[in-house]
């Protein structure tokens, strides 16, 4: 089956006439432009087997009469399991009893919005080391002596945004569908930097799926992400700014640069979001809404995400 966004994982559920479930994936799609722009794949069992492509075999030109030498090419075989992910949507049987069956989906759907964007923290902050629970994000994939990443500076706090820095981020990355996921603060002072000629590149302004305006620099969508419940953004200015090794703030930030699709940058799963009504409780008067997602990440090609990391939360440069 190929890859859905969960935009069309909706449409499916309700045209089989599951239309909590719908509603429970619109919230997540609504809630984070990351989870509602990945694609998502079905796998049978527990994780996901794949090949990276490593070297590229040899080429050479030959004379008459003469052969070649062979060589092959490198494949890096790896593997993604899949996580359990999910949560308990409780309301109170007197609250649905004083305030109607509409209070049920209302708070069913505030619960939702903080799965979504606990969820959305983890593409980008995940780290199995840490909780092996949880599947690695972007900032655990590519680390800061990694060939994808690309240094703002050696400042303390953080380097100011550069459009050049930006541009050497994009042409990192291989494949057709790519995306900026960028801290909200730099997108808005993006929108600064269309106002001066002497910084911007050519930034248009367009709608996503749910009519909401979203930004595109040559042609690139601009997406970020929904802060989590405490206010917290997983792409938040939280990180060291001087990578070399300098124990300075932890003030900077990271922009990615992902290309989106199967072979690139997707998601996996067992199968689509699930969502079951338990009904109320025997051992309390509470109605139990049920969701669990058997979920993973996968990155398929070796340029498939760049970062460009050690930003500070200051106005463009050239």
């Amino acid at each position: 089956m190929a890859a859905l966004t969960l935009l069309e994982a909706m449409k499916i559920a309700l045209n089989n006439g599951e239309t909590k479930r719908a509603g429970v994936i619109a919230t997540f799609a609504r809630t984070s432009a990351f989870l509602a722009n990945l694609p998502f794949r079905n796998i049978p069992g527990n994780a996901y087997a794949y090949n990276v492509e490593g070297a590229l075999p040899g080429i050479a030109f030959r004379g008459i009469n003469e052969g070649y030498t062979p060589s092959v090419g490198v494949i890096n075989p790896a593997s993604e399991a899949l996580r359990i992910a999910g949560g308990e949507l409780d309301v109170d049987v007197a609250i649905v009893k004083m305030l109607g069956g509409n209070t049920r989906a209302s708070h069913e759907q505030m619960k939702t919005k903080a799965m979504s964007a606990a969820l959305t923290n983890k593409l980008i902050k995940g780290d199995s080391v840490t909780d092996p629970r949880e599947f690695d994000g972007l900032q655990a994939r590519i680390p800061v002596t990694g060939t994808q990443f690309i240094s703002a500076g050696t400042t303390d706090g953080g380097d100011a945004p550069s459009l050049s820095k930006l541009d050497e981020l994009i042409a990192a990355v291989a494949g057709p569908n790519k995306q900026l996921w960028m801290p909200d603060a730099l997108a808005r002072k993006l929108t600064t930097a269309a106002r001066t000629p002497s910084l911007a590149g050519t930034i248009l302004f367009d709608k996503d799926d749910f009519g909401r305006p979203i930004m595109r620099y040559n042609g690139i969508p601009i997406v970020t992400a929904y802060p989590e419940n405490d206010g917290t953004s997983p792409l938040a200015f939280d990180e060291q700014g001087d990578l070399a090794g300098s124990p300075g703030g932890s003030t900077a930030g990271s922009i990615y640069c992902v290309s989106l699709g199967e072979g690139y940058l997707s998601g996996i799963q067992n199968g689509p979001m699930e969502v079951r009504d338990l009904g109320e409780l025997q051992v309390a008067p509470i109605y139990r809404t049920r969701v669990e997602w058997l979920v993973g990440l996968v990155v398929e090609h070796p340029r498939s995400v760049a970062r460009y990391g050690g930003i500070s939360n200051a106005a463009w440069v050239a």
